[in-house]
């Protein structure tokens, strides 16, 4: 996809890169936006973007217990409201139709981190789920990385 239309791969880099700036002033730090995206592709199966947001957010700060803890974020103590909160609207912007449940789950978050904060994150969720489609058709590859993230 990105290498047959690189003005359109070119005009989604440039829509990201608005997203990130937009949801960094209106309440999301990087941090949180990196978890955001690092479980919107967990649940994609979008491996070249587990690999890309999972060293951001190692870089940024992320514990890699967290990280390592993602997939199961509802069964433990680790992860605050807040987290809870991006996470469940990660969760419930890219597995859809939404359910009764998810809908809940969406009006808890928007009560945590209020309407602009809850926008942030369902921007960020749904701009991730976008670049995971796009990685995933275009078998973007991972390349092998030493201990510090260096290509092998």
């Amino acid at each position: 996809m990105d290498k047959a239309l690189p003005d359109a791969w070119k005009a989604a880099t440039t829509f990201a890169t608005a997203i990130s700036a937009e949801t960094r002033q209106h309440g999301l730090t990087p941090a949180e936006s990196e978890i955001i995206k690092i479980r919107v592709s967990q649940l994609n199966g979008c491996v070249f973007c587990l690999d890309l947001h999972s060293r951001q957010a190692r870089k940024l700060g992320l514990p890699q217990q967290k990280l390592d803890l993602l997939p199961a974020w509802r069964e433990s103590t680790l992860f605050s409201d807040r987290e809870a909160a991006l996470l469940a609207i990660a969760e419930t912007a890219t597995v859809l139709p939404l359910s009764e449940a998810s809908k809940a789950d969406l009006l808890a978050a928007r009560s945590a981190l209020g309407d602009e904060t809850f926008a942030s994150a369902e921007w960020v969720a749904t701009t991730i789920n976008i670049f995971n489609r796009i990685s995933i058709l275009s078998e973007h590859p991972v390349r092998a990385r030493d201990a510090d993230g260096n290509l092998s």
